[in-house]
């Protein structure tokens, strides 16, 4: 099943979207959300998206769902990939928003890479607009998954 990747101009909303379902996390886990952030191309103000909100969430140990997936799923949260093999990666998300969680263990080098690309970007413009020119793009391809 092939499909083209839907890129959209900027939503103001993004930031209000992140910060309500970051509410809904925290109130859900408690002190188990060790850490919560927008990342993704909806956290930049200004970048063309996938109309997706993406969060990182950081828990103490992601390969241990039964700590925190029942919270996550009582607070309408479905898991939809689980890579082991892969920093013991988790992503859920919710029908009703267009959420991506994606989970990791404290102390994943992952983290910091993703908070590192995002971080960047923030703070490179020309780097930002050539990313921006790069996903317009791609997003002209069909893909496989995406």
């Amino acid at each position: 099943m092939s499909c083209r990747i839907q890129i959209v101009n900027y939503d103001p909303q993004w930031p209000r979207s992140f910060a309500r379902e970051a509410d809904r996390i925290r109130d859900a886990l408690g002190n188990l959300a060790l850490r919560i952030e927008h990342t993704g191309s909806t956290s930049f103000p200004g970048l063309v998206a996938k109309p997706v909100v993406d969060m990182l969430l950081v828990v103490p140990n992601s390969s241990d769902e039964a700590a925190y997936s029942p919270a996550l799923h009582a607070a309408g949260y479905t898991l939809v990939i689980r890579e082991p093999d892969c920093f013991e990666y988790r992503m859920f998300n919710r029908q009703d928003s267009a959420v991506n969680l994606h989970v990791f263990t404290s102390g994943c080098a992952e983290i910091e890479r993703i908070l590192l690309f995002r971080n960047w970007l923030r703070s490179d413009a020309a780097d930002r607009d050539r990313y921006a020119r790069t996903k317009r793009e791609l997003a002209q391809a069909e893909w496989p998954s995406v």
